[in-house]
């Protein structure tokens, strides 16, 4: 097995040696769940939950961090409150930012997200850093993957960093202009692995379902999975002749943001430890699943304590006589291997307010 707990030696530059890096911006997110509806103008409706996290690209740092992937990031933040909760939350996570940056008399992005019938609506406030993502990163990071977004401008350290031996691994945002324009994925011949969601994927391939779309990307990419929610995950890995569907967890959802981060983390993880391409979207659908239960996509990202938990509870249901239980002990039996020996860690939830003297 890897070992992927540690810090790492550091490079020239005083920075760890990193299993992922990546870049991006961060966003303070808000989180209201338990929404009968998504409001109605003149009308108040009341959120039974809510929860405060770092959002953006910091529900992949933080969900890579918790499976104990050595991560770093780029990213900015403002000198508010919000900003002193997030860069504060991310080093508590073990999230390494030597290349992010504080900036001041700016305010950091805000999201906040309306969670109702198991799928989500977002509402976002940023203005553009003064400070750019590109002026973040003057080095080639060391790391063994780097990931990256194909609808952002590509930065030079993707390219640095794939020439010292990096894998580049990397999904799209949601288009809102609607044109989906496929030269957007002009990057794809870079990667090693591209993980869009099923919308992603159909609306760029300008096919009409999410295996179509595999098939059309597999010819661009060495790796491609598309994540299709509720029915699971189907991928191809042509490298090694794989392909693979693997069927969703029955879970009560929650909230749903950052769950294809968490699946991200996971199918990272499972790459650096060379296991199947079916162990990995496997892993990778377990950890969502455990997420979406939680509220908050960072800080509901589950730790290997989670996963020890899930599966004892799994393992004892079979034994009782579950038979849905004996086969899912079955198809995730591959996790026990993998549990690491050391004491899991208590993992912070996200709240409804930002605390203050509490974080200390």
């Amino acid at each position: 097995m890897d070992d992927l707990t540690g810090g790492g030696a550091p490079d020239s530059t005083g920075a760890p040696l990193l299993d992922v890096f990546m870049q991006g911006t961060t966003f303070f997110d808000m989180v209201l769940t338990g929404l009968p509806s998504q409001p109605v103008p003149g009308t108040e409706i009341h959120a039974e939950g809510m929860g405060s996290c770092p959002g953006g690209i910091a529900n992949l740092a933080i969900a890579a961090s918790r499976l104990g992937l050595r991560t770093g990031l780029a990213s900015t933040f403002g000198d508010d409150v919000y900003g002193d909760f997030l860069w504060r939350t991310l080093e508590q996570e073990g999230v390494d930012l030597t290349r992010s940056q504080r900036v001041a008399d700016w305010h950091s992005p805000v999201t906040v997200s309306l969670a109702v019938h198991r799928d989500r609506a977002m509402v976002t406030h940023a203005h553009s850093s003064p400070v750019p993502l590109a002026g973040l990163v003057s080095d080639t990071p060391i790391t063994r993957i780097g990931f990256v977004s194909l609808d952002e401008e590509p930065e030079p350290w993707v390219s640095r960093a794939k020439a010292k031996g990096a894998k580049l691994f990397g999904d799209v945002g949601w288009d809102p202009s609607g044109r989906w324009a496929p030269e957007e994925l002009t990057g794809l011949g870079d990667l090693h692995a591209f993980l869009p969601n099923s919308t992603e994927a159909m609306a760029y391939t300008r096919t009409e379902d999410p295996r179509a779309a595999l098939m059309s990307l597999a010819e661009l990419v060495p790796v491609v999975v598309v994540t299709c929610g509720g029915q699971g995950s189907i991928g191809i890995d042509s490298l090694t002749s794989e392909e693979e569907w693997v069927p969703s967890l029955p879970v009560n959802a929650v909230d749903a943001t950052g769950a294809g981060d968490v699946f991200d983390a996971a199918f990272i993880l499972g790459t650096l430890r060379e296991w199947p391409l079916r162990n990995r979207m496997a892993f990778g659908n377990l950890c969502a699943a455990l997420s979406v239960q939680q509220v908050g996509g960072s800080l509901a990202a589950p730790g290997w304590g989670d996963l020890a938990d899930w599966l004892a509870g799994v393992r004892h249901a079979a034994a009782a006589g579950s038979r849905s239980a004996a086969v899912l002990a079955n198809s995730y039996g591959f996790v026990a291997d993998e549990l690491p020996s050391h004491p899991a860690v208590s993992l912070r939830r996200a709240v409804a307010t930002i605390a203050r003297m509490s974080d200390a």
